[in-house]
């Protein structure tokens, strides 16, 4: 079997059984294609002629590209998920890359709004508008629930239940969880809700004017919770420009991005003393470990307490 149509069916393999997002098999895609193109200039075209020195040659490549060790990471993780799949496919006898080192990556510490700033950030919005009561019920959303923005754009109206004041959020692989909101977000969320059963019905988009034939508009998508103003779903590049246009607006600084909602609704639970199973569950992460890396905020907390409280801490 040659490298291109294997890796042809590991995409098919991710897409449908482990329901892995577009953006990341994109990711994968690359990532191997790169390594396909390496592979069949040193000669190596089909799957069993793969072994240790191609992968050591490959990341010896990476290396010389100078590319991060985060980057270099995820083109061996890649890899590494592409050869699995084949052993048990039964498609090569040996893994190529089970000796192969990881490099080395150090770790990332979250960056989190303050408390004050989080709720500056949500007040921005003008509420005298749909549009301003859609902004701020979406980023009280995402900081109340710690969602992605690839999921809070995507969110549905039967996925929010406000009798029981939770949201039905779906991570990676499709993993369904249940995460509870607050009484803030809840009344943000009611807020848009009245507002949008009582505005004007949406028009359907009208195709720009141009020599080609003109296409029909697109319908609203009705089912939406947070549709754009052509009625259409927003992307994650949309919110983002949301997210930033309000924090230059509330004076925070134009460097805030929408996962930093998400580290400040982690950072803020173990802060204030949730349990780090709690946020774990919260979060939708598979493996405590990931979790872990916001336990540093709870310890800057503790020092700080102790700095403040005791008489010798200072």
């Amino acid at each position: 079997m040659t490298l291109d149509s294997a890796i042809d069916q590991y995409l098919v393999h991710l897409r449908i059984e482990r329901a892995l997002a577009e953006n990341t098999l994109l990711a994968y895609a690359r990532d191997l294609a790169k390594f396909s193109g390496f592979a069949e200039a040193r000669g190596a075209r089909g799957v069993k002629s793969m072994d240790l020195s191609l992968v050591s040659a490959w990341l010896s490549e990476l290396a010389h590209e100078r590319l991060g060790p985060r980057s270099a990471a995820r083109h061996l993780s890649a890899l590494r998920g592409f050869c699995r799949f084949l052993l048990r496919e039964g498609e090569i006898e040996r893994d190529p890359t089970a000796k192969s080192a990881r490099p080395r990556t150090g770790r990332r510490l979250p960056r989190a709004l303050a408390e004050r700033q989080m709720f500056e950030l949500i007040e921005a919005p003008n509420v005298r508008t749909l549009r301003g009561l859609r902004d701020r019920a979406m980023l009280s959303l995402a900081y109340a629930a710690g969602l992605r923005a690839s999921k809070l754009v995507r969110l549905r109206l039967g996925d929010v239940d406000t009798q029981r004041g939770i949201v039905a959020a779906f991570g990676k692989g499709g993993k369904r969880r249940l995460v509870p909101l607050g009484e803030v977000a809840l009344e943000h969320l009611g807020e848009y809700l009245a507002a949008r059963r009582t505005a004007p019905p949406r028009r359907a988009s009208r195709a720009r004017r141009s020599t080609a034939p003109a296409k029909r508009g697109v319908r609203p998508d009705e089912t939406l919770l947070f549709p754009s103003p052509r009625g259409g779903a927003l992307t994650r590049q949309g919110f983002w420009k949301i997210v930033r246009g309000y924090a230059r607006q509330a004076g925070i600084g134009s460097s805030v991005h929408p996962h930093q909602l998400r580290h400040s609704f982690a950072t803020h639970l173990l802060a204030g003393g949730a349990d780090l199973r709690s946020v774990q569950s919260l979060l939708g992460h598979a493996d405590v470990t990931t979790t872990e890396i916001y336990t540093h905020v709870t310890r800057d907390h503790v020092r700080r307490a102790h700095s403040r409280s005791h008489p010798r801490g200072a």
